[in-house]
């Protein structure tokens, strides 16, 4: 009943009409006459480059709490520099255990009671060590500038003259990540390096895909894609840097946090299903059918359903020899669709994807179905934050009760996108197929 209530209206008839309409294609039309002429490339990039700094000083004025922020709520930040702070004092396990990292953000926050609980792998308790060394503001200022200059890099390298279209297009989750000082801007980049490397320098490509242990349930599908294609040096690589940074941690932390890593993570597995988390922000198909009022069980099971359909699209595209450039895209793509816990920042992971495949979309998509490829992911950058604006400091809020779109845009836009992909594909010939088989 819940199905079809949201997807009856969504049949292909009514898609097609949708996408042959000529008012909602003028978005498009609109978006791609910047990529007209270098110096209008140039004026949108400095104009948008400009905004973003501002952003980012302004809210290092905000962490600083320098004439403003001075009671303010902790956001993500927060807890980065907490843990950078108590690899210092050398207890950094302790922020495994929730209770006392409860306590810890109390402490940071002057009694506040916002709580964000600590299940990143100690690999990135050691990359945000050296920040528990300066004050928040400087630390925020450094990490978010720092990140946010190596995604732009990566995506620019990616994108070329689409550039500026792709800014306005991830404009609304670019800010979010600015907002709220998350790591959204160095997994993201290390997928687009991936993507920018996996062909020719496969070494690099590995150390990107061992980096992202620090977020580990955002590499699998790249993690697959390499496996399917018999990158073995990729594979090896990233193995040796995952192994390699695993033992460091085991030396630095001692073993005990290992268990604590796990315990944390179960913890948080609970929190999930009992619905604690803003789910309104996240991008999973398993948070939006929970609003939906989906049980836990039904929702995580239509997400291994997510899941497998997903890789299994990268197989597919593998099989019908779908250009390499095609089949990365899909990957960066799929990559925020596996997990149940996956949010609104990183979805610029999604936009690494978009930058592999908007030349070639401009090209084969319908005018309709580039405006839906442009406006969808603006959507789905700015929902969480209007609904965060809507809801303020609540304390009553039920989170089950606050609808999740993310993931059914994200789900609509793969499927869009890879239709397009098949639709536009020259036809294989049987000995293709062959080899396609043979490959995988």
């Amino acid at each position: 009943m819940i199905v079809r209530r949201v997807f009856g209206c969504l049949t292909y008839s009514n898609y097609l009409k949708f996408s042959q309409r000529r008012v909602p294609a003028m978005l498009a039309k609109t978006l791609e006459t910047i990529e007209s002429s270098a110096p209008k490339q140039a004026a949108y990039t400095r104009a948008l480059l400009a905004v973003l700094a501002i952003g980012v000083a302004l809210k290092a004025i905000w962490f600083a709490r320098l004439g403003f922020g001075q009671h303010r709520e902790l956001v993500d930040f927060d807890a980065f520099h907490i843990i950078a702070q108590h690899v210092r004092l050398g207890d950094a396990d302790l922020a495994y255990q929730f209770e006392r990292f409860i306590d810890m953000q109390k402490a940071a926050s002057g009694g506040s009671e916002n709580f964000m609980p600590w299940t990143y792998p100690p690999q990135f308790d050691l990359l945000l060590a050296p920040f528990g060394l300066i004050p928040i503001g400087t630390a925020y200022l450094l990490f978010i500038a720092g990140t946010l200059a190596f995604y732009l890099t990566v995506l620019r390298s990616i994108a070329t003259t689409y550039f500026p279209v792709l800014l306005i297009i991830l404009f609304p989750a670019i800010e979010v990540t600015i907002a709220c000082g998350q790591n959204g801007f160095l997994t993201a980049g290390l997928i687009g390096l991936i993507c920018l490397t996996i062909e020719e320098r496969p070494v690099v490509a590995g150390l990107a895909l061992g980096l992202m242990v620090i977020k580990p349930h955002l590499a699998i599908a790249f993690g697959a894609y390499a496996l399917l294609t018999r990158r073995w040096t990729v594979v090896m690589t990233a193995g040796t840097v995952v192994i390699g940074s695993s033992l460091v941690c085991t030396l630095v932390f001692g073993v005990k946090i290992w268990p604590a890593l796990m315990q944390s993570v179960h913890d948080s597995a609970m929190f999930l299903q009992g619905g604690y988390y803003p789910l309104y922000r996240m991008i999973s198909a398993y948070a939006g059918l929970r609003t939906l009022g989906a049980s836990a069980s039904a929702a995580f099971f239509s997400q291994a359903a997510v899941a497998a359909i997903a890789l299994g699209s990268i197989a597919l595209a593998l099989y019908r020899q779908l250009p390499a450039r095609w089949t990365l895209g899909l990957t960066a793509m799929v990559s925020v669709s596996l997990s149940p816990y996956a949010y609104d920042y990183d979805f610029l992971i999604f936009g690494m994807g978009l930058a592999m495949l908007l030349p070639e979309l401009q090209t084969i998509a319908r005018e309709g179905e580039r405006t839906i490829i442009y406006t969808v992911p603006m959507i789905v950058g700015v929902y969480g934050c209007l609904i965060a604006t809507r809801l303020g400091t609540s304390k009553d809020v039920q989170y089950l009760d606050v609808l999740s779109i993310g993931g059914f845009g994200v789900v609509a836009m793969i499927a869009l996108i890879f239709m397009i992909m098949l639709r536009s594909a020259k036809p294989a010939t049987v000995q293709e197929f062959q080899i396609g088989a043979e490959r995988l």
